[in-house]
């Protein structure tokens, strides 16, 4: 077992924090403490279930050898992911698990039968005989005061043949009619005994699965609403990893390895209005667990290399807090989080997080501790600008300071910003604040006008979010100036020859710029030809000397929508002929 202190940081930046010892990276939103990770690898090679039992902090792992011959076995875990006691079968492999709501017994399914174990003697009875030999794996749930499970009545073909629901009466196993292509996976929760959630998984012979809900407070099953999320061209269906209730009943997450995490109203499987945000590019959804307190949500994914496998954030999208990110890489921690591989204590205090190398031939059980406690934060002050009056095309920034209460984050936090113009909103990049809470966000406004900058701390697991604060600029033209190179003197009928230059701050001036020219002597002003500017803003002036005196040349240009006007004089002093 390899423990780590972990780090929080800013979920957008690039370089990640590895954590010594381990193949751990965290790219995690600013903690104000640190999120405890203890490792330990498991004795087995495949994964059926994990369950988590609160009352006597037990966390229960078993694997999916779907041998008739072998006597595989429950591992046996506490809360600091020290193995304290394994649960040999004596029928064959162990597949799926549930634990009753009063954590008195753990069901778990043999070859042939459903067991029940007493959890505080690990005294094993026969809850049920089975059908079918459980050679392509069982589901168990609890829900309702009953024990649920699947079957799948054949050896070979598992994912494509029909898999059957059950229920148990008087220790023989009870039809309830419901089946699908595939896989069915359960959701439940303690906190809503009388409730079950069921998907079916992808197949070849079931291209777009179901998702329900049931009542299980009855001797029969009563089903709720039913969704498939292919469209009439068979497009957007569901790919189920993993499904959870959130405790209050009201919301069901989704795994779906195509579409990310989903998450729907429980009432009519409806998306929710707000949805969780996209899972990092390039990994795929493998499991979600809701906290017992209905706080958090974790959400695991498959994902290669330092992309994030694990995601920790509020369990409300709505709250639009950043997310504590884990990266696991190397071989003391996995690659990926496994397919129905998290569950959280009942508290919130600690997540168990499952991993699995590439080949899924080697797992990990992760203890992983999010910061429990929760601090205010608040923008301080008024906000200022650099330079004061801010210019189109130039770079513009935006000072302010970022109050946090609790201890100092480990790492840096971040600014989000938003600017409002004429052309809508436009997202900025996010910003490091400082350790004495001052930050300042860039940004190159694009026009002229009124604008204004929304900045936002969004929180993370340990902060909660700042009330956002604005700031209103009027965005100016940029300057433009000309400059001129004549020579002092001359003769009078002699040519005059005037160079100069154009050049402007900002955005790049336009092509095809004229300059006007006008010429002062003491006949009067006249305009001459016009000065075309060149593509590096150089023009030529050229005229004949024709009166004695003083002659001054004035060079314009008239500005641009996004450039003021400039001028510009020269004067030549015109003597007679020798």
């Amino acid at each position: 077992m390899n423990r780590s202190g972990n780090a929080g940081r800013g979920v957008a930046t690039v370089v990640a924090l590895t954590l010594a010892g381990a193949g751990l990276t965290v790219l995690a939103a600013p903690a104000a403490q640190a999120a405890d990770d203890d490792v330990a690898k498991l004795p087995i090679t495949s994964f059926s279930s994990m369950v988590v039992d609160s009352v006597h902090e037990r966390v229960y792992i078993s694997d999916d050898t779907r041998s008739l011959n072998t006597k595989s076995s429950v591992l046996v875990y506490n809360f600091q992911g020290q193995r304290v006691s394994t649960l040999t079968s004596s029928q064959g492999a162990v597949g799926g698990m549930a634990l009753s709501a009063d954590s008195s017994k753990l069901y778990v399914s043999e070859m042939g039968r459903i067991a029940a174990y007493d959890t505080e003697t690990y005294v094993k009875s026969i809850h049920t005989a089975t059908n079918y030999w459980g050679e392509c794996g069982r589901q168990v749930a609890y829900s309702g005061g009953k024990v649920w499970h699947t079957e799948t009545p054949t050896a070979s073909g598992c994912e494509q043949y029909r898999t059957y629901l059950y229920g148990s009466a008087l220790g023989a196993p009870t039809s309830t009619g419901w089946d699908g292509t595939g896989k069915l996976y359960f959701g439940t929760a303690p906190e809503v005994p009388d409730t079950l959630v069921m998907g079916q998984t992808l197949s070849t012979a079931g291209t777009d699965p179901y998702l329900t809900t049931f009542d299980s407070s009855g001797d029969t099953l009563v089903r709720g609403p039913q969704r498939r999320f292919a469209d009439s061209e068979g497009a957007g269906g569901l790919d189920l990893k993993d499904v959870a209730l959130s405790p209050d009943g009201n919301r069901i997450a989704v795994a779906d390895a195509a579409h990310g995490t989903r998450l729907l109203d429980a009432a009519d499987l409806s998306d929710a209005p707000t949805p969780y945000g996209p899972l990092p590019q390039g990994a795929k959804a493998s499991a979600v667990a809701f906290s017992g307190d209905g706080e958090y949500v974790a959400r695991g994914a498959e994902a290669t290399g330092p992309v994030p496998d694990l995601l920790i954030q509020k369990a409300d999208p709505e709250e639009g807090t950043s997310a504590l990110e884990f990266a696991f890489v190397g071989e003391l921690d996995g690659a990926r989080v496994v397919p129905r591989g998290l569950a959280w204590s009942k508290d919130g205090s600690r997540l168990f997080a499952l991993t699995m190398n590439a080949s899924a031939t080697s797992f990990w059980l992760h203890v992983i501790q999010p910061p429990a406690a929760q601090y205010d934060s608040r923008f301080t002050g008024s906000l200022s600008t650099s330079p004061g009056t801010p210019v189109v095309g130039e770079p513009l920034g935006i000072r302010g300071r970022l109050e946090l209460d609790g201890p100092a984050p480990a790492e840096p936090v971040k600014v989000s910003a938003v600017r409002h113009d004429a052309n809508g909103d436009r997202k900025l990049a996010a910003v490091e604040v400082a350790e004495d809470g001052t930050f300042t966000v860039l940004d190159v406004p694009s026009l002229v006008g009124d604008a204004t900058y929304t900045l936002s701390f969004l929180g993370d697991v340990t902060h909660r979010p700042a009330e956002d604060v604005t700031l209103s600029v009027t965005v100016a033209k940029a300057p433009t100036a000309i400059t001129l190179t004549a020579p002092a003197e001359t003769t009078k009928n002699q040519s005059v020859e005037i160079t100069g230059t154009l050049t402007g701050q900002g955005r790049a001036l336009p092509s095809g710029i004229t300059l006007s020219v006008e010429r002062a002597d003491k006949k009067g002003t006249g305009a001459l030809t016009s000065a075309a500017v060149a593509a590096d803003g150089t023009f030529t002036i050229r005229d004949l000397a024709s009166v004695r005196g003083e002659v001054v040349y004035t060079v314009s240009y008239a500005g641009d929508d996004l450039h003021t006007a400039s001028t510009a004089s020269a004067t030549v002093r015109v003597r007679a002929a020798a």
